[in-house]
């Protein structure tokens, strides 16, 4: 096993186009760590550097100690899974998995070992003499990790693996991807656009957006304390609400004013964020995530300036839980980033239409709510939650370094 190290990598393109420019990361010997962001930011590029199927054009990529910029991708020990699954459909689940191992002419009784091994771990013991149109897709899928597993290599490198699958399916196998990862703890990089897939299998996770790195850091750290707007809006589902806030101090009191609605921001949100005193009588970006938000009729301690005053659009009850929709007098934040954040989600229409007749917001409640299309009603807002961004720059407001460094 080996960790991988991107130090300054860059991908340039004969056109001029940077689709990775200067990555600078360390994945450690052992870390399952996963590339996330929109389509065309940069990681699948990324991972296929460190496969050798893409040239580098600046910077220094090392597997373990060794620089392997210029190295054949057979001679950098890695092995890599496929959106695709990439089976030979005349070959066997035996012959499949066993592929590589023939073709390094590795001793036969050594091939039925590792084979043997790695049906055991996958669950396909029962299954070696199938072709692979007799499988499932889930199946399918675990001969091609089979066929990683069983050549030992120092690092995985998974593009998009489960994105064929159904919905129940991908759950499943996210769950057997992360055991087998920790059960052979074997350094992987793992490429996605779905960030629920980023955020509950990585040790760390990677956000890229335009060919740059975000943020690297645990899923829970880049959920509670995004690094910036882009960051905070892309992961989460369903995603933060945005919206313009101005800041007012009264009577030693920080008040987010929304429109026609107000939050009292208290003691354990300001002394989190004590960068955000200096933004008093400035409009930012308030950023609520829909567990936040609750129906105001199932709160009993709610104050009345902590509550949102909204109208019903939509609800989708989930069983143990109700999304609703709701309608508030604000304006829906309009930053480049939340634009590029709507284009990913395919609602850039939606949001236009927010900016003029208030914003539309997501309110993960209860499942004993009972509103309904169409009824006015009170949102109770869990003040210690909320998240702040400056509109210009898009960093989040923490401790007040951001605006030094915006101010730089």
């Amino acid at each position: 096993m080996a960790g991988v190290s991107f130090d300054g990598v860059s991908k340039i393109y004969a056109d001029g186009t940077r689709a990775v420019d200067g990555l600078q990361l360390e994945i450690e010997d052992g870390e399952f760590m996963v590339l996330v962001g929109p389509s065309g930011c940069g990681k699948t590029t990324a991972l296929r550097m460190v496969a050798g199927l893409e040239d580098i054009s600046e910077g220094v990529l090392r597997i373990g100690e060794k620089v392997v910029n210029h190295v054949p991708p057979r001679d950098r020990d890695i092995a890599m899974v496929f959106q695709s699954y990439a089976l030979y459909p005349h070959l066997s689940v035996y012959e499949n998995i066993a592929f590589g191992l023939k073709l390094k002419k590795t001793p036969k009784e050594e091939v039925r070992e590792r084979v043997q091994k790695a049906a055991q771990l996958l669950g396909l013991e029962e299954h070696l003499d199938r072709k692979p149109r007799a499988l499932s897709g889930g199946q399918r899928q675990r001969v091609a990790m089979g066929r990683a597993i069983v050549r030992q290599p120092k690092a995985f490198l998974m593009d998009e693996p489960l994105s064929n699958l159904d919905a129940k399916l991908r759950v499943q196998m996210r769950a057997e991807i992360s055991q087998l990862q920790t059960d052979l703890g074997t350094t992987t990089v793992y490429v996605t656009h779905d960030q629920v897939e980023a955020m509950t299998m990585g040790d760390r996770v990677a956000v890229m957006r335009k060919g740059e790195l975000q943020q690297v850091a645990a899923p829970q750290e880049l959920y509670d304390r995004p690094v910036n707007l882009f960051v905070g809006g892309f992961i989460g589902s369903p995603a933060m609400n945005l919206v313009d806030a101005t800041l007012e101090q009264r009577n030693g009191e920080l008040v987010a004013v929304l429109g026609g609605n107000e939050i009292v921001l208290g003691r354990e949100t300001r002394s989190a964020r004590p960068g955000l005193e200096a933004y008093a009588g400035r409009t930012l970006v308030l950023g609520i995530r829909p567990e936040d938000l609750e129906d105001a009729a199932l709160e009993t301690d709610g104050s009345e300036r902590q509550q949102l005053r909204g109208k019903v659009t939509l609800t989708e009850a989930l069983g143990s839980e109700v999304m609703v929709h709701f309608k508030v007098d604000a304006a829906a934040a309009a930053t480049d980033d939340v634009r590029e954040l709507a284009e990913d989600a395919g609602t850039e229409g939606l949001a236009e239409r927010d900016t003029e007749g208030g914003a539309t917001m997501v309110g993960r409640f209860g499942a004993r709510s009972r509103v309904r299309s169409g009824e006015e009603i009170q949102v109770a807002v869990d003040t210690r939650a909320l998240h702040f961004f400056e509109p210009e720059s898009g960093l989040g407001i923490y401790d007040g370094t951001e605006r030094e460094e915006t101010n730089a």
